[in-house]
């Protein structure tokens, strides 16, 4: 029997290749009480050494009495009064009364799940005084995960736009009576473009048409000048690509769906885990948050090989 290794985890030749993430066994090792996520916290935040994060200073005093406290008299609101601050401070985990233990449980379980973890599982795992408490932890979560240092798609990129929203037909009669006609706008769905790097990220927002105009500032927002190759389908939003981007597209509509390098295949694929995400697991998402579970979903897909992706998020945190 042939062996193949990848990311130091032994798998049999024709298998997936899957990066190894931390085990919950190994999770519940590393974090045993809440000063060791503290310890964890600091380090991925403060690599180099613990700064200020109200002006940045590095010469900033340990506070004996408090462990994981800090003073800067560089920014006091006065001459000899210090700026206080915790290791929480300036993060999505400041000022909660849940104890950071149960909140890097929550993003555990988030990031380890394909297709997403609903509110009400995590309410049941984590036993939080109520839904809502769990709901509002997932959704600032969600909130860490949007990426800070956005950087340009290049290579071949494939750009597509998709609906995310219930069928007319399995919507209430009085909520199906404000909707007439066709198109997104008239059905209450809500439209998300995206763009993906062949075997790179992705990058996914809502946006309130499909027209060419939006469409074209999405790829010009998102996509590099250097690019080798864009990828679309038939749509005639993505008309004016041609005269700023070497632009091709697969005419779905003739059942053209490869053609070479020409296809949507990847962008279409990560569409398909949202969804089966929306439908399996949340069941029901609103136009208003609907951008937090995109940077959630578009987060695990950027970090699918990295082998590390807890510790990332938590430094994004």
């Amino acid at each position: 029997m042939r062996y193949i290794f990848c990311m130091d985890t032994k798998v049999e030749a024709g298998e997936p290749k899957i990066t190894r993430q931390m085990t919950l066994a190994e999770f519940d090792r590393m974090f045993p009480d809440e000063t060791s996520c503290k310890s964890y916290l600091m380090a991925r935040r403060w690599p180099k050494g613990v700064r200020c994060p109200r002006c940045g200073n590095e010469k900033v005093y340990a506070n004996k009495t408090r462990p994981f406290t800090w003073q800067c008299m560089k920014c006091g609101a006065a001459k000899r009064t210090p700026y206080r601050f915790s290791v929480t401070v300036g993060t999505i985990f400041e000022n909660t009364n849940y104890p950071l233990l149960v909140w890097f449980k929550v993003l555990y379980l988030m990031l380890t799940s394909k297709k997403g973890m609903s509110a009400l599982q995590i309410h049941r795992m984590i036993g939080s005084g109520s839904y809502r408490t769990a709901w509002f932890m997932c959704h600032r979560l969600r909130a860490g995960m949007a990426e800070p240092e956005f950087r340009q798609l290049m290579g071949i990129v494939e750009v597509d736009e998709t609906y995310v929203g219930g069928k007319q037909k399995n919507r209430h009669a009085d909520v199906r009576a404000k909707y007439h006609g066709g198109g997104a706008a008239n059905t209450g769905k809500a439209t998300v473009v995206g763009a993906i790097a062949r075997k790179g990220n992705v990058v996914c927002k809502i946006i309130e048409n499909a027209t060419a105009e939006t469409l074209s500032h999405f790829v010009e927002d998102t996509v590099s000048d250097r690019v080798s190759l864009i990828a679309t389908d038939e749509s005639g939003g993505y008309r004016d690509l041609k005269h700023f981007y070497p632009h091709k597209s697969v005419d779905h509509k003739a059942r053209e769906y490869v053609r070479g390098e020409v296809h949507t295949n990847n962008i279409e694929n990560f569409w398909s885990l949202l969804k089966r995400g929306v439908i399996g697991t949340y069941h029901n998402v609103s136009k208003k948050y609907l951008p937090l579970y995109l940077n959630e979903f578009a987060f695990r897909h950027n970090n699918r090989k990295n082998s590390d992706i807890f510790g990332s998020a938590v430094a994004g945190c």
